[in-house]
């Protein structure tokens, strides 16, 4: 066992009884704008946990917070029992952020022995290498790198100091398929070892396939908290697609049980409570063809319960007790 794991194996057993992430109650304003608006957030360590929402959900606020890059307007903010700053400051926490931070003349190797002197104690470089798969570029410059390759270097460098929590903003942003595909397994793998995972994504795919949880904000709140399929559930209906030449937008959206539409080109898509019934208009009155019904995923629900007229329905449903 290295220095460093030993250490962390320390700081873990001190912290063994308490959550991960413990927010209660927690606000976060900005002059008069109201980015978090009471979110009550638990994450037990271990977990693996998609943390979603649109564009000024009050994500980036949060995540602020538990970093402790900012404090919150009221509320508790709390880190493996600690307040967030100590908790960073002793190591249990590591980011992986977007940008930022990557010196380009330096190789791989040579950025992180630099980020390892920094710190007291850390896992030894080669194994970190391995570990997130960057070993065969280790003596390449930074310069060098794709932005994918750049982002598998910021996770390399949040595991030095070996966190019990590693928080990850956004991590396969300029990755490609397969790139998104071995980061995310080479990071199931680490936390199947007892890390605990919160991760913020566009990838509604890379949630629903990775995470053991999925934590969805809109307007500032929570508005859903389970695993995948307990998030999906809550949107009941499916999403008829078809091939209509001419569609009108209007005349679907007013069909019965049809509460989204979408046309694209020549293809619609019609997410709706009664896909029987749109289906058979769709076949006896127009020319559609090519017809497909699939349950919603996802993706679906991500779109409906964070759309400005589900926002109350969808915390009514929160409160009801999915959680």
């Amino acid at each position: 066992m290295t220095t460093a794991t030993a250490r962390q194996e320390a700081g873990r057993a001190a912290t063994a009884s308490q959550p991960a992430v413990d927010l209660a109650a927690v606000t976060k304003d900005f002059g008069s704008v109201h980015a978090v608006r009471g979110v009550d957030l638990r994450v037990e360590q271990g977990e693996v946990v998609a943390f979603l929402g649109p564009n000024g959900a009050g994500k980036t606020s949060t995540i602020d917070m538990v970093l402790g890059l900012s404090r919150p307007t009221s509320g508790r903010v709390e880190v493996l029992g600690l307040e967030p700053r100590h908790a960073v400051a002793h190591g249990l926490v590591a980011a992986v952020m977007q940008t930022g931070g990557l010196l380009k003349d330096l190789t791989v190797r040579d950025t992180l022995r630099y980020t390892a002197s920094l710190f007291a104690d850390t896992a030894p470089v080669d194994e970190v290498l391995e570990v997130s798969g960057i070993a065969s570029i280790a003596d390449r410059k930074v310069g060098k790198c794709s932005g994918g390759e750049q982002q598998r270097l910021r996770f390399a460098m949040a595991l030095l100091p070996d966190p019990a929590l590693l928080v990850l903003d956004e991590p396969t942003t300029g990755m490609d398929v397969e790139g998104r595909r071995s980061f995310w397994e080479a990071t199931r793998r680490d936390a199947d070892r007892g890390r605990t995972v919160l991760f913020a994504t566009h990838y509604l795919d890379e949630a629903d396939r990775y995470a053991d949880r999925v934590v969805l904000l809109s307007h500032g709140r929570v508005v859903a908290d389970g695993t995948g399929s307990e998030i999906k559930a809550l949107t009941a209906g499916r999403t008829v697609r078809a091939i209509l030449p001419g569609a009108d937008p209007a005349t679907l959206r007013a069909l019965p049980g049809v509460d989204g539409v979408e046309v694209l080109a020549e293809q619609v898509y019609l997410r709706t409570t009664d896909s029987d019934a749109v289906a058979r208009w769709l076949l006896t009155s127009t020319d559609a063809r090519d017809l497909e019904i699939t349950a919603n995923g996802l993706e679906e629900a991500f779109l409906s319960l964070t759309s400005d007229d589900r926002t109350d329905d969808a915390t009514d449903a929160v409160e009801g007790g999915l959680r």
